[in-house]
């Protein structure tokens, strides 16, 4: 029989403030974190507005040496690594450190320290490039700088499936303690993409809004709908089995009980029009609970505001859930903070999570009218009302569908 998975702890650093408590709130208040580009010079880009990080100070939360020797992605991890062991309570030195592990997504790593590489080789030479750009670029190191700062043995992953990076990589824990390999996973994913390549790149795919207007950027699910902001940030929960959590008199958040994955095979960037696929993850995730579809009361949807994204969602959900779709609340998180990228499905686990905890679903942000096949609860005004069973969806590049069911902690 497979073990039961809890979260104990949760941090975050998104464009709505530096800590869960801050992020959360932001939420229930309805701001969101969008704003000019200040990382660069943006003045010949078509793209003006993002969700930025505002306020980050990395030796704040690690050593400035450290600090030194990690890209921004990576001091995000870290901080919000830190935020969730001490929201857990977890000590290390009372912990098996070869039972901890970490999994930790990032979808492309460093653009930044790719950026300045080349630049120091077009203008300097070969010979001038940092020894540390390699160790500070690749994706994984996110996980690695967290298992480093921590102490943490045990197994120590990431996984890279573009947009649904940080979903995948929760996943992949929850497995993981499920089948013994570990007691404690410290999981999530994390982004810092705002950079020249960054923005020019998903400009060039047509993908990001055009909007100049902070309002009306990141709208998903309404009619005017017309790209999505690229928002930067990390999102880590730490997961534990059940009763290495209760011994501990550790605090739970929620339970993980299901987790799906299928993938579209159709298009890299474009999702299939159907919705099948997506349908199927959601359903795979609720057959992994042993649940049914109609226990499913909230949805945190991947919900981008892109055209496509969003109309294929809606059929997606109508496929798994038939009538009981209309019954569903379903909210889109980066209406507020953007997309996130590695780190959305992430932190929008922490935001299912606190979902369940407090009976309130935040409301979509910017949604004002939807077209005809969008009939679904968007929540263009919040809820209160209690959630027991919820989902939360990702969808990536390359048709990589992930989802995660959280459900109120229960004693069976």
């Amino acid at each position: 029989m497979s073990r039961r998975v809890v979260i104990t702890g949760m941090g975050a650093v998104t464009p709505l403030g530096l800590n869960v408590d801050e992020f959360w709130n932001g939420l229930k208040e309805g701001r969101h974190g969008f704003g000019p580009i200040t990382q660069f010079d943006a003045s010949e880009y078509k793209c003006k507005v993002v969700g930025e990080v505002k306020g980050f100070v990395a030796k704040d939360y690690i050593d400035p040496k450290a600090a030194r020797r990690m890209a921004r992605f990576s001091q995000f991890a870290v901080a919000a690594a830190k935020e969730a062991v001490a929201d857990a309570k977890l000590d290390m030195t009372a912990e098996d450190p070869y039972m901890v592990g970490t999994c930790v997504g990032s979808g492309v790593g460093s653009l930044q320290e790719l950026e300045s590489a080349y630049e120091k080789i077009m203008t300097k030479g070969p010979n001038r490039v940092s020894p540390f750009t390699v160790p500070m670029m690749i994706s994984n190191i996110a996980a690695g700088n967290i298992a480093i700062q921590l102490g943490c043995k045990g197994k120590s992953i990431d996984v890279v499936t573009a947009c649904a990076s940080g979903t995948n990589s929760i996943g992949e824990a929850f497995r993981t303690i499920q089948y013994g390999d570990a007691d404690v996973m410290i999981a999530g994913g994390t982004e810092a993409a705002v950079s020249p390549i960054g923005i020019s790149t998903f400009d060039a795919l047509t993908a990001l809004s055009s909007s100049d207007n902070p309002d009306r950027c990141s709208i998903p699910f309404d009619k005017e709908r017309d790209g999505f902001v690229l928002g930067e940030g990390s999102g880590i929960v730490i997961l534990e089995e059940l009763e290495h959590a209760k011994k501990r008199g550790a605090k739970i958040y929620a339970e993980i009980s299901g987790y799906g994955c299928s993938s579209d095979a159709f298009h890299i960037t474009a999702p299939e029009d159907s919705g099948e696929s997506p349908a199927k993850a959601m359903l795979n995730a609720v057959k992994d609970a042993g649940v049914s579809p109609e226990d499913v009361a909230y949805i945190n949807a991947h919900g981008t505001s892109t055209h496509l994204n969003d109309l294929v969602e809606t059929r997606a959900i109508k496929k798994a859930f038939g009538d009981h779709a209309k019954d569903i609340k379903i909210n889109s998180t980066k209406s507020m903070t953007g997309h996130l990228l590695g780190a959305a499905g992430a932190i929008e686990c922490i935001v299912t999570a606190k979902t369940i905890e407090e009976g309130y679903i935040h409301r979509t942000r910017g949604l004002h009218e939807s077209e005809e096949e969008l009939d679904l609860d968007y929540c263009k005004e919040p809820y209160e009302q209690e959630v027991d069973c919820a989902i939360s969806n990702s969808l990536g590049f390359g048709g990589h569908n992930a989802c995660i069911l959280l459900q109120k902690y229960k004693e069976q």
